[in-house]
């Protein structure tokens, strides 16, 4: 079949292919018909990384685009887009790349037309569905897509099992052939997979709004996956019912010679509308207490511990001595700081504290002190009174509020997060989310959307027995942070060996040493992370110092070594500090690490690394270094470093 490239052109007859290509031609995604059937293939430097795979929507009443169409005609431009990114992995975001929009019409009465817009960028192609208003469709009512993902079944794939559409995207991953995933078994986003070339491709979705989340499902026969949509709780025979135009979330393959280097993308952020909001001086990102995750196991106080006006002093307190910018109010036990019980939500009003948390005199012992202060809350709480209790939050400096318990991930859900960021945005307030599916990005147009979790972390130490083990904390790093900033609970000293870790509630315990968690500081990109640990599990420890100066938000952001089976090494720059942070999984490591992010200047470096045990002191040195002198680390089983690095001159 002949394949036309097409540029800046219009064709005005139909066409049977079109090739879409970066500005370097490294990745390269080709949309042509078999038959009538449309489809698309994805090429990284000139090889298949996607095979041809089908596309296309099933609508309500039987109507089906895709499986009988042409192209009709095509127009194509360059993409030179430049934004600033506050908070983010990278404040200076530059994104280049062409678009391609393929006007499709079905060859059966009524001939319904359609769109497939695609993008290739250098690390990266895209593609979304978009349906025109047009005679004969009274709206949008989409049963299910057709996309499909054609990978060979032999390719090592990460990739996260998932119970169903409702959950908290809170799994273990799973490195496995693809062969040897489950049938019928859905599968979150971001997968990731090794291809035959050695090249890695990882997909997912971007700007998802008005529509469902989309998961993977394994083909019954051939290779690869097909795409499934989180149905409406309203009408469950429907995934997305709107009105016309309308447009799916774009579908996006990430591609890179290792699969490190995804990390350093921004094409997931670029695939979403600019900055909503009028300015963002007011989105301060920074570290959080949180004293659910160690059950308020306070030591040498004079009073009860819980949540009361004297342990959250006590809290405030300690964040002004320290500088930890934030105080979180969250539950103890079962309760609420509100009131009523966390889980199930049973109506109480977010509006006042419970009995023994004087709530107006905490938030003026914060305010005198210079910290922040965050109000947790289950989302169902938030839905039924915001319009009333964020008002009230902006008037008493609240910074910003997180919402747990969604479990969910259907556009109905995916509607109220919108009119809670806007909202939240009206009154000053940012936003944190728990129990969720993986973000799409959506922090370029809202940046005071801070975090997601949807992520399996540190919490599970408290209750399960596996806990979160140390080849899983490697792994998030390079499947579920592709899609956006993640919440992880982190922050504990508490370290014991992996064989030697049991769960309790109280004063939890982590697998890997002190090192490990200064490493995760840098590594997950987390606007808001927990200093989660109680203050006296941190004012002995000469680290308490050296976490708290480690910045929230980036510069930049740099890959610089490892495997999602075994080690992440991972550098970011605050100002003209670059900062390195080393996690090991499952195994000991010995490696030597380019420093070419470093540029030309000389360097005072200052490195805090685990040694044999997580219970010995961590080892402290203070060198010069510079980019052409490779850094050598050794990191146990569970281990971590690191490095930060000012420049001399």
């Amino acid at each position: 079949m002949t394949v036309v490239t097409l540029l800046c052109c219009k064709l005005l007859v139909a066409i049977p292919a079109a090739v879409c290509q970066s500005p370097c031609g490294q990745c390269a995604i080709e949309v042509e018909t078999r038959g009538a059937q449309v489809g698309y293939r994805v090429l990284y430097r000139g090889s298949e990384a996607v095979a041809w795979s089908p596309l296309g929507l099933r609508l309500a009443g039987g109507v089906e685009l895709g499986g009988n169409v042409e192209m009709i005609d095509s127009k194509s431009r360059d993409l030179a887009e430049r934004f600033t990114q506050h908070p983010g992995k990278r404040r200076d975001v530059v994104a280049r790349g062409r678009h391609t929009t393929l006007r499709l019409r079905e060859r059966t009465a009524p001939h319904f037309a359609w769109e497939l817009e695609v993008r290739a960028y250098d690390d990266g192609v895209a593609w979304r569905y978009r349906v025109p208003a047009q005679p004969g469709l009274d709206g949008f009512h989409l049963v299910e897509e057709l996309t499909e993902l054609r990978v060979p079944n032999d390719s090592p794939a990460v990739a996260l099992p998932l119970a169903g559409f409702t959950t908290s995207y809170e799994g273990r991953y799973r490195h496995q052939p693809v062969s040897e995933l489950p049938q019928g078994e859905l599968f979150g986003l971001p997968a990731l997979f090794r291809l035959k070339s050695g090249a890695s491709l990882a997909f997912t979705e971007s700007n998802l709004r008005e529509y469902a989340g989309a998961y993977l499902v394994r083909r019954i026969e051939g290779d690869g996956f097909k795409l499934r949509l989180a149905p409406r709780p309203d009408h469950p025979e429907l995934a997305v019912e709107w009105t016309l135009p309308h447009q799916s979330p774009w579908r996006v393959a990430l591609l890179a010679d290792e699969a490190g280097r995804h990390i350093d993308s921004d094409v997931v952020l670029a695939l979403n509308e600019p900055c909503a909001l009028e300015g963002v001086d007011w989105v301060r990102p920074g570290k959080t207490t949180f004293p659910w995750w160690n059950g308020f196991a306070l030591e040498g106080v004079d009073f009860e511990p819980g949540l009361n006006t004297a342990t959250a002093k006590h809290y405030i307190d300690f964040c002004a001595k320290h500088g930890i910018e934030h105080h979180s109010l969250d539950g103890v036990g079962d309760m609420a700081w509100y009131g009523g019980p966390i889980v199930p939500y049973e109506g109480a009003r977010p509006t006042a504290g419970r009995p023994g948390l004087d709530l107006p005199e905490v938030l003026a012992d914060a305010q005198t002190r210079g910290v922040r202060i965050r109000l947790w809350m289950h989302w169902e709480a938030a839905r039924r009174h915001m319009a009333e209790a964020f008002p009230l939050y902006e008037k008493w400096g609240v910074e910003g509020v997180m919402l747990d318990f969604v479990d969910r991930d259907d556009q109905l859900w995916h509607r109220y997060l919108r009119e809670t960021l806007e909202l939240a945005a009206k009154h000053k307030l940012t936003v944190t989310l728990h129990g969720v599916p993986k973000p799409t990005g959506l922090e370029r147009t809202y940046p005071h959307l801070l975090n997601h979790e949807g992520v399996l972390n540190l919490e599970y130490d408290k209750w399960d027995a596996e806990g979160c083990p140390p080849g899983h904390q490697v792994a998030v790093a390079y499947t579920r942070m592709l899609a956006g900033p993640l919440d992880f609970h982190q922050g504990s000293l508490r370290g014991v060996r992996p064989a030697e870790f049991e769960p309790r509630d109280k004063s939890p315990l982590v697998m890997g040493g002190p090192g490990r968690t200064l490493a995760s500081y840098v590594v997950y990109q987390n606007h808001l992370p927990m200093v989660a640990d109680s203050p006296s599990a941190y004012e002995s420890r000469p680290e308490l110092a050296a976490l708290a100066a480690i910045p929230s938000t980036w510069d930049d952001t740099h890959f610089v070594a490892g495997d999602p089976d075994s080690y992440i090494a991972l550098a970011r720059r605050s100002g003209d500090e670059w900062f390195l942070g080393v996690m090991s999984g499952d195994a000991a490591h010995r490696i030597e690490l380019p420093l070419g992010f470093l540029g030309d200047r000389v360097y005072r470096a200052e490195s805090w690394s685990d040694a044999g045990s997580p219970s010995d002191p961590l080892q402290a040195h203070h060198f010069q270094t510079k980019a052409s002198e490779p850094l050598a680390i050794e990191l146990p089983v569970a281990g971590g470093a690191y490095v930060r690095f000012t420049p001399t001159r």
